[in-house]
């Protein structure tokens, strides 16, 4: 079928002879004759689909502006969709189906779509429809889709040049599939809203990308393992890196529009043992910073960090892992401190969100301005709020300290499993407790929980152990976080089923969890005495403070996230209490 089909792109002048040789070697290498020839761009997917068309002897039709009607896919069982790929175009007046297929040769599917017709006194009619018109309306395919051309297109090369490695790297960026390759990799983690693109080599023998979707990491394609150092080497050369330079970490950047967004690729390159990895953290720097609300603060802590951000003087840490979301909350707190009476700068790596009217400088430890140098000149700008991104060291949070006692509004991140820990690492940094005790305003520890894909929300049923003891959990939570309307003896719970909306996974999205310690007079003569633990709970309790599981249950109870998430986000932060971790495998265990 193969030769018939050739033969007819010969006989249209579609192809040349010496073209037909180049692709059966593809083909004999594992390529399919449509990877080989549509995807090296030897005929257009319309040509290809023409050429099959006539050898089929099928007609052919072309729905690039055929708009699918609502309700067209249920015209057929979602799961023989699914399963064969198949698209109904509609039922003609002498009761046939016309159909089309993402594989015209697939005989099972051709069978199951004449079974199904004939239930329903349908006769059938398959036409041929190009490739990528049939995946878009199935919308099917996506980053994979894509790069399969490329890739092809790369192999069709080397099989020009005999299997001879090209001994200068130069050479392979510069040409069309790599460059084409790394662009729809990057502009499909932009459109998937990814954080983050993983390039790495898996096994050797082949590439790996992956996307962090919701902070959760995903496989979204492999490519063959002589891609890889292509791949690195055009991210590189357009983060202006050292090329010849692999045997030690090197940071770039790289800058793309995609319609009206302006996105900030930061690039970090790693070596490993057989190659190199790449990570690029995505920031969409026109998007400004999201409020409080939005990024899921409930109203009594909005309530409190609203009155704290209003003191002259002292300092206001946010803590946790990285990438928990402790900048975007500082921004959305800057947001609400920004107006011409006060001056505010920052100290940044990197700007993540610009922000009219503040005063965003990007440390560059490589020259020496680190975050101490910098606010040491920061003191010299006549500021009234000052945001310093991470305290890390002795030096950085003695300056901090002594701004915040001259009159200086410090705002920082820090990383501590919870609000309790703010104290301990800083005194572990070297900050005499009473300077600290004099200082420290509010200590906000958070994490970023998965919110529930509104598309596909539904009731779950959990099993009764479980929900007796999330009863008991609610009951201890103070009574001024509690929703009248809730009935806590029968809590219901959410969840997503998957849909095409979240790719199944039942997420889209992510929501702040976060507890909120308040320094008050009895907190800071505390934190003289050493804070011990002990003391510092009756004295959260007195406040009434949530902790970050109570307030991830609360989301859950709202139906904003699901319970599987509270059993994560405590895992994470009960880490090294290995008797909380088993039970926490154990409910997780009884939800699944």
């Amino acid at each position: 079928m193969n030769e018939e089909l050739l033969a007819i792109l010969v006989r249209d002048q579609k192809i040349d002879q010496q073209t037909s040789d180049i692709i059966r070697d593809l083909v004999q290498r594992g390529k399919t004759l449509e990877q080989a020839l549509v995807g090296g761009q030897y005929v257009s997917g319309e040509d290809y689909a023409k050429a099959e068309a006539e050898q089929l002897g099928l007609q052919y039709m072309d729905l690039k502006d055929w708009e699918m009607p609502e309700g067209q896919l249920q015209m057929l069982p979602e799961e023989t969709v699914k399963n064969y790929h198949v698209l109904p175009l509609g039922v003609e007046d002498d009761q046939t189906l016309v159909f089309a297929l993402l594989d015209p040769h697939d005989i099972r599917a051709v069978e199951a779509v004449s079974f199904l017709a004939t239930g329903k006194g349908w006769r059938t009619r398959q036409v041929i429809v190009p490739t990528d018109q049939v995946k878009k309306l199935l919308k099917i395919g996506g980053v994979g889709a894509d790069i399969e051309a490329a890739a092809a297109r790369m192999g069709s090369k080397r099989a020009q040049q005999q299997d001879k490695e090209v001994e200068d790297l130069q050479e392979i960026i510069k040409g069309a599939p790599v460059a084409r390759m790394l662009t729809t990799i990057m502009r499909n983690a932009v459109e998937q809203r990814a954080s983050d693109i993983h390039i790495e080599s898996f096994g050797g023998d082949e590439s790996r990308v992956r996307y962090r979707i919701d902070g959760v990491l995903r496989t979204v394609l492999s490519l063959p393992g002589n891609v890889h150092p292509a791949l690195v080497a055009r991210v590189k050369v357009l983060s202006n890196l050292k090329l010849d330079e692999t045997r030690v970490p090197q940071d770039g950047r790289i800058s793309q529009t995609y319609g009206e967004k302006k996105i900030d690729f930061r690039v970090s390159t790693l070596p490993v043992v057989d190659n190199e990895k790449v990570v690029m953290r995505i920031l969409d720097t026109t998007k400004g910073a999201p409020s409080l609300e939005q990024l899921g603060y409930r109203k009594e802590h909005v309530d409190i960090i609203m009155e704290e951000i209003k003191k002259a003087h002292g300092l206001f840490l946010v803590t946790g892992p990285t990438g928990s979301g402790k900048s975007t909350t500082l921004f959305a707190c800057l947001n609400m401190l920004n107006h011409e009476g006060i001056n505010i700068s920052t100290l940044e790596d990197p700007v993540e969100y610009y922000i009219k009217g503040v005063n965003q400088s990007q440390v560059k430890p490589g020259i020496g301005y680190t975050f101490a140098a910098g606010l040491r000149s920061l003191l010299r700008q006549d500021p009234n709020v000052i945001m310093v991104g991470e305290i890390r060291d002795r030096e950085t949070g003695e300056l901090a300290i002594h701004a915040s006692l001259t009159g200086h509004l410090i705002f920082s991140t820090l990383h501590t499993n919870d609000s309790f820990g703010i104290v301990p690492r800083m005194t572990d940094m070297g900050i005499e407790p009473f300077l600290l005790a004099a200082t420290m305003n509010i200590g906000i520890a958070q994490r970023l929980a998965r919110r529930i894909c509104s598309g596909c929300k539904a009731v779950q049923e959990l099993e009764p152990e479980t929900v007796e003891s999330l009863k008991e959990e609610l009951r201890e939570i103070p009574k001024r976080y509690v929703h009248e309307e809730w009935d806590l003896e029968h809590p219901v719970f959410y969840h997503g089923t998957g849909c095409a909306r979240c790719k199944g996974s039942g997420y889209a999205g992510r929501v702040s969890i976060a507890e909120m310690l308040l320094f008050t007079n009895s907190a800071r003569k505390l934190v003289e005495k050493g804070f011990p633990i002990e003391e510092v709970e009756v004295e959260a309790k007195r406040q009434e403070m949530i902790n970050l599981r109570q307030d991830a249950l609360l989301k859950a109870l709202e139906g904003v996230t699901t319970v599987e998430e509270v059993y994560r986000l405590s895992q994470e932060t009960e880490e090294g209490e290995g008797k909380d971790d088993d039970q926490n495998d154990e409910k997780k265990q009884e939800v699944a």
